[in-house]
């Protein structure tokens, strides 16, 4: 039975730890950004188009208005995101160096490269682990991007194909499944576009790119970082009454907060449904100390008869059904341990999951107590049916 209720109790703290670990890395998903920046509508949906690649945007930003933004004296930097194409039912970012430099996430990592660097020239692609794995893509490889979010049935740019000069390190993120571009090459593969669609009987190869102005018009959402987080609100309102154009921005931590309520009901169904798993090892615990009574009604009518009272083997069974669960929460917290020590580098390299070994947080600790409580509690079933159990009842031999 104590194995039973270890089970249980991993099975209970580890939904918590991972829950707990979760959200705290969820609401770290840009760690150092101070604003989310992009065309007016719920912060919902800008967090899940700029930062998590889900949706569409309704609008784009003015390339003005993100220079605006960006030369603000209280602005220390600025990423600019542009998104719409997609390589393989990948995402497409364009952005710029300063992507790279500035990006964090976790509890404060930056981006790194486990081959190549970023990209320098116009072509240049940099990609995240997951694209180069699936797709089996190495440095000097070269690629080709569609022409919007999804690849079904849309044309591709073929004239004017990236090479591989990156390859970026896990990180559990949108990251891991994004192509990074420059924004110049955003503007290159769509100059002889219009309207979504190839103009007709015009062809730029991309030898002669260079000779036009391959600056940005228009973005997706931009990434801000301030120079003091004392005046995030006062930035903050600056950005929402621009005069240009309806903006939104919006604090990562608050909107994240928001989006995780909404999916919160699930974290706890699995909390739940552990709670219920611990409740049927507690009751077979139950289950199994009173079916031993029948075994054991000669063994406490011995200690009845010398001169235990019904309150002492009350006791005894309580306390032995306590001891039980101890032993057997005790050794489920040894096994979480153990188990999180194995699976940390697990989590961090494909969920982006920062799981600390060993480290047992505060609401963990109150389950193991309350299931602890709940088991003694439990134990007094068979210790009052053991207090009911007559002395002459234990002593008749039964035919």
């Amino acid at each position: 039975m104590a194995i039973s209720i270890a089970l249980s109790v991993i099975l209970l703290l580890g939904v918590e730890q991972l829950r707990t670990q979760a959200r705290e890395n969820f609401s770290q998903s840009i760690s150092g950004t101070d604003l989310v920046v992009g065309a007016r509508t719920s912060p919902i949906q800008l967090m899940l188009y700029a930062v998590f690649r889900l949706g569409d945007a309704t609008h784009s930003i003015r390339w003005a208005s993100f220079q605006a933004i960006a030369q603000h004296p209280a602005v220390a930097w600025a990423i600019p995101i542009s998104l719409g194409d997609s390589h393989r039912g990948f995402a497409v970012v364009g952005t710029t160096p300063a992507y790279f430099k500035y990006f964090r996430y976790a509890d404060g990592r930056s981006l790194a490269f486990s081959a190549g660097g970023p990209f320098g020239d116009i072509f240049d692609a940099v990609i995240g682990a997951d694209v180069a794995e699936q797709l089996g893509y190495h440095l000097g490889d070269h690629i080709i991007l569609n022409h919007g979010a999804k690849d079904i049935g849309l044309a591709q740019h073929a004239d004017k194909p990236f090479q591989v000069v990156g390859i970026l390190k896990r990180t559990g993120l949108p990251v891991d499944r994004s192509v990074h571009v420059g924004l110049e090459a955003i503007e290159a593969i769509h100059l002889d576009w219009q309207g979504g669609a190839p103009i007709a009987g015009l062809s730029i190869p991309a030898e002669y790119v260079r000779k036009f102005d391959l600056n940005p018009k228009e973005l997706t959402a931009v990434l801000i970082g301030l120079k003091s987080r004392v005046g995030v609100f006062q930035m903050q309102r600056f950005i929402n009454q621009y005069r240009g154009e309806p903006l939104l921005a919006v604090l990562p931590g608050v909107a994240l907060d928001e989006l995780w309520s909404v999916v919160g009901i699930v974290e706890n169904s699995l909390l739940i449904i552990s709670a219920l798993v611990v409740a049927v090892g507690l009751s077979g615990l139950v289950a199994v100390v009173l079916a031993g009574l029948g075994e054991r009604r000669r063994e406490l009518a011995i200690l009845r008869s010398v001169g235990a009272g019904p309150r002492v083997v009350f006791m005894l069974l309580a306390i032995e059904g306590l001891i039980i669960v101890v032993v057997g929460s005790l050794l489920g917290l040894l096994g979480l341990i153990a188990l999180s020590h194995f699976a940390a580098p697990f989590l961090q390299a494909h969920l982006g999951i920062s799981l600390t070994a060993g480290l047992i947080s505060a609401e963990a600790w109150q389950l193991l107590l309350l299931v602890m409580a709940t088991g003694f509690l439990v134990s007094l079933v068979p210790g009052y049916r053991a207090y009911r159990i007559s002395l002459a009842d234990g002593l008749t031999p039964r035919l």
